[in-house]
């Protein structure tokens, strides 16, 4: 596929990374020279230098060959002006613009072809808040996505001592929890050298402390599910946030009737700003989230969860690293270089988040073939896991019709649930070997490795061809 990106900041850059692995033919566009010359000397890609709104730069980028626009600018004018030129001027088929303002949902009719045709908004505050948000309902889990208008749930858990599961195997799980339909996809396991493996995820596999698994279940079953890898935390009822910028914002504000919350802002002014958008009862401080002394005056050791959200990776780590020295109970930080990202993952740092990687996954729903609904990029882009529709019948499908065990899929991908029918009649099936995959099922598949995604694409393509 063809796509041209105009912007080659933070999100820019991971889009960039991202899409360029899966053997896309890439053009970025950006006024800075530097910047574009950083990302060609690292990537397979191709720079072009200037302002993206321009129908000559865009002609330059290859406009009339291209599938796909996406514009990530800092300036929401900026984006949407770009996906109106490059659909009235060079016809590109899909045009996704990253847009910050509420003004502009994508259901707007300023949306519509006859708008500014966009196709699909990204909004990465809105990402984060909305990813953050379940780890506050879940404080058990490292993730929590869903499926299938919210049916079906994947949930990423550090397995401790004390879960029913842990130190069991697999094939031991009717009988430990019979009551929980539920199916383990992934685990890894952390080695002496400190370094993440996927290990075997069958019948025999048995669960051990401190293994990261990923298991899917019907949304419902969620906290159950939980429970039966590690003991129940307290709710998350006293919230410290350090940074008080979109996301800061955006989440105290959401968060506030629920929990105590405190945001620490080191700008003076921005610190006014939140008093007049925060109901009265949220403390806003100024000062660094760094400052011991802050810390402890403010009772970060009687805080449930320390958020580090501030543009600064450094101050960010920092903060979370003083935060869990002190006593906090979990402690999450922003990260933007994904370096910085695997560095932290799993050690003191409960959580290390990377704002691009929550929403890669809604700008590869748009650039993955076949009837691919959604996908959600896992550990920090290494792995995904995607839902899509199994069309066809068992002449014109690899799926259709056929028993899970049937299905020649990548090895360490696997089929996980499975949704039958729609609206209130909507059935979720925990799959197992002998599960058939009827016409119109929505079905989740774990990928371990982004180099497997093509393959299970084709599996799900429906081909006249094929007999």
């Amino acid at each position: 596929m063809n796509i041209i990106i105009l912007g080659a900041g933070r999100v820019g850059e991971s889009v960039a990374e991202s899409l360029v692995t899966e053997r896309n033919d890439i053009t970025v566009i950006d006024t800075n020279p530097d910047r574009l010359r950083a990302l060609q000397e690292r990537l397979d890609l191709r720079g072009v230098t200037g302002n993206g709104i321009q129908p000559s730069v865009l002609e330059q980028a290859g406009a009339p060959d291209a599938d796909m626009l996406i514009a990530c600018c800092p300036m929401d004018e900026t984006n949407l002006v770009a996906c109106k030129v490059a659909h009235d001027v060079f016809n590109i088929q899909t045009t996704i613009a990253r847009v910050r303002s509420p003004e502009f949902p994508e259901e707007s009719a300023l949306m519509s072809r006859a708008g500014f045709a966009v196709d699909a908004v990204i909004a990465p505050e809105v990402s984060l808040t909305n990813y953050i948000r379940k780890l506050i309902d879940y404080p058990e889990a490292l993730q929590v996505l869903e499926f299938s208008q919210g049916l079906v749930s994947l949930i990423a858990v550090r397995a401790i001592s004390g879960g029913p599961m842990v130190r069991h195997v697999i094939s031991e799980l009717p009988q430990l929890v019979p009551d929980i339909a539920m199916r383990f996809v992934a685990i890894y396991r952390t080695d002496e050298r400190g370094q993440d493996h996927q290990i075997i995820c069958d019948g025999t596999t048995r669960i051990e402390p401190g293994d990261e698994v990923f298991v899917l279940a019907a949304t419902r079953d969620i906290r159950r599910v939980l429970d039966t890898l590690r003991r129940r935390d307290q709710p998350v009822k006293r919230v410290l946030i350090a940074g008080g910028g979109r996301v800061g914002l955006r989440l105290a504000r959401d968060i506030a009737g629920h929990c105590r919350v405190k945001v620490i802002e080191t700008d003076a002014k921005r610190c006014e700003y939140l008093t007049t958008q925060l109901p009265a009862d949220t403390l806003v401080l100024q000062g660094d989230s760094t400052d011991e002394e802050l810390l402890e005056d403010e009772g970060v050791r009687d805080c449930d969860l320390f958020l580090a959200l501030t543009s600064d990776d450094e101050d960010n780590i920092m903060g979370c690293l003083l935060a869990k020295r002190l006593g906090a109970k979990r402690v999450l930080a922003l990260i933007n270089r994904r370096a910085y990202a695997d560095l932290v993952q799993g050690t003191q740092i409960d959580i290390a988040l990377s704002p691009a990687q929550t929403v890669i996954g809604e700008l590869l729903a748009h650039v993955r073939r076949g009837d691919v609904e959604a996908v959600y990029s896992l550990r920090r882009g290494a792995a995904e896991a995607l839902q899509t529709v199994a069309r066809g019948d068992r002449k014109s499908s690899k799926v259709v019709r056929r028993r899970i065990d049937e299905i020649p899929l990548p090895s360490g991908a696997q089929i996980g649930a499975i949704v039958r029918g729609e609206g209130e009649d909507a059935q979720v099936i925990i799959a197992h070997h002998d599960t058939v995959i009827e016409p119109d099922d929505h079905v989740i598949v774990f990928v371990p490795h982004k180099r497997m995604v093509r393959e299970v694409e084709k599996l799900f393509q429906v081909s006249a061809l094929f007999f």
